[in-house]
C-alpha cells in the first residue's frame, strides 16, 4: 500500500500541471465551438452580407470594452496594478468567462492576477465584489435611465404569457427566503459572510477616499455596458435593423440584466435568445433581429475566443496568473 502511494506521489510530481492548465482553455474552446457550430456558421453567413464600416466600428468598440474593464478593476483597489498586464488579463478573462458559467472564469482569472500582484486573498475578493457591484449598479442604472427616457420603447406585453409574473415573483421570493434562512441558521457561514463584508466595506471606503480610484471605478463601470450596447447598435446598423439606436441599446441592457443569473458559459444560448426577444420587443423584425444577434455574438464572443484562450494559456505559463 505504501509503495502504491509513493508511486502515485511521484506520478503527480512528474505531471506538467502548468502545461496542462495552459492547454485546457484551447480544449474548452474546441468543445464549445463544436457544440455551437450551427450558430457559428449562420452568424458568419450574416456577417458576409453586412456593411463593413459599421462592423469594423463594432470590433473597435468591443476592444474598448477590455480597456473599460481594466480601468474598473484598477478603480476597485487602492494599490497600483501593472497596467499592461492588467489590460492583457482582461482580454484573457473575457475568454475564460465564455468557457465557464456565470462569470466564474473572469472572476477566477482576476482573483488570481490580484493575488499574484501581492494583494491578500481577502482584499482581492473584496475588490472583486466591489467591481461586480459597481458594474451591476451601472448596468441597471443605465437601463433605468433609458426606460425613463423611452417609456414606451420596450413592449413586453405580447411576448410574456398571461400570468407569468406571479410564478416568477413567487420563485424569487422563495429563493430569497431560503438564503435568509440558511444565513440565519448556519453560524459558521454567517461569521464568514460578516467577516467578508467588513473587509469589503473597508476596501470600498479606502477606494472612495481617493478621487482617481472612485472615478476609475464608476466611470469604467458605466463605460463597460455602454460600450457593449454600442456594439449591438453598430451591428444593427450594419445589417439594416429598422430600430432607433437608443431602443437597440435599451434592448441590450434589458436582455443582459434578465439573463445575469442564468448559469450558462458566457451566457451562450441564453443571451442570444434574450437579445432576440428584446430586439423584437422594441419593434425589430424577427428575422433581422436574429441576424443582428448572431453577428453581434460572432464579433464579441467567437472572434476573441481563440486568441483569448491562447493569451490565457500564455499568462498561466509565464506565471502572470
Amino acid at each position: 500500500m505504501t509503495a502504491v502511494r509513493l508511486s502515485a506521489g511521484r506520478l503527480a510530481r512528474r505531471l506538467p500541471l502548468r502545461h496542462i492548465l495552459c492547454l485546457l482553455p484551447l480544449v474548452l474552446v474546441v468543445v464549445v465551438a463544436v457544440r455551437h457550430r450551427a450558430v457559428l456558421a449562420e452568424g458568419v453567413g450574416h456577417l458576409a452580407t453586412a456593411k463593413w464600416p459599421w462592423l469594423l466600428a463594432a470590433v473597435c468598440v468591443t476592444c474598448l470594452t477590455w480597456v473599460a474593464a481594466a480601468v474598473t478593476r484598477q478603480g476597485a483597489v487602492v494599490d497600483r496594478l501593472p497596467r499592461l498586464r492588467l489590460l492583457v488579463t482582461q482580454f484573457a478573462a473575457g475568454s475564460a468567462n465564455h468557457l465557464l458559467p456565470t462569470g466564474l472564469g473572469a472572476s477566477a482569472v482576476n482573483l488570481r492576477f490580484m493575488t499574484v500582484c501581492g494583494l491578500p486573498l481577502a482584499r482581492s475578493s473584496a475588490a472583486l465584489a466591489l467591481y461586480l457591484l459597481a458594474e451591476s449598479v451601472a448596468r441597471v442604472g443605465l437601463l433605468a435611465a433609458l426606460l425613463i427616457t423611452f417609456p414606451h420603447a420596450l413592449r413586453l406585453g405580447p411576448l410574456l404569457p398571461d400570468g407569468a409574473w406571479g410564478p416568477l415573483l413567487l420563485a424569487v421570493g422563495a429563493a430569497a427566503l431560503v438564503v435568509v434562512a440558511v444565513f440565519a441558521l448556519v453560524r459558521r457561514l454567517r461569521a464568514a459572510v460578516l467577516s467578508f463584508l467588513r473587509t469589503a466595506l473597508g476596501e470600498a471606503r479606502s477606494v472612495h477616499t481617493r478621487p482617481s480610484r472612485a472615478l476609475a471605478l464608476w466611470g469604467g463601470s458605466l463605460a463597460f455596458p455602454a460600450l457593449q450596447a454600442s456594439g449591438l447598435v453598430l451591428v444593427g446598423l450594419a445589417l439594416g435593423l429598422d430600430v432607433p439606436p437608443a431602443h437597440m441599446a435599451l434592448a441590450y441592457l434589458a436582455a443582459t440584466v434578465a439573463v445575469a443569473l442564468v448559469p450558462t458559459p458566457g451566457g451562450i444560448g441564453s443571451v442570444e435568445a434574450a437579445l432576440i426577444v428584446a430586439l423584437v420587443a422594441v419593434g425589430g423584425p424577427v428575422a433581422v433581429a436574429t441576424a443582428v444577434v448572431l453577428a453581434y455574438r460572432i464579433i464579441t464572443v467567437w472572434l476573441p475566443l481563440l486568441p483569448g484562450a491562447l493569451t490565457l494559456g500564455a499568462l498561466v505559463r509565464w506565471k502572470v496568473i
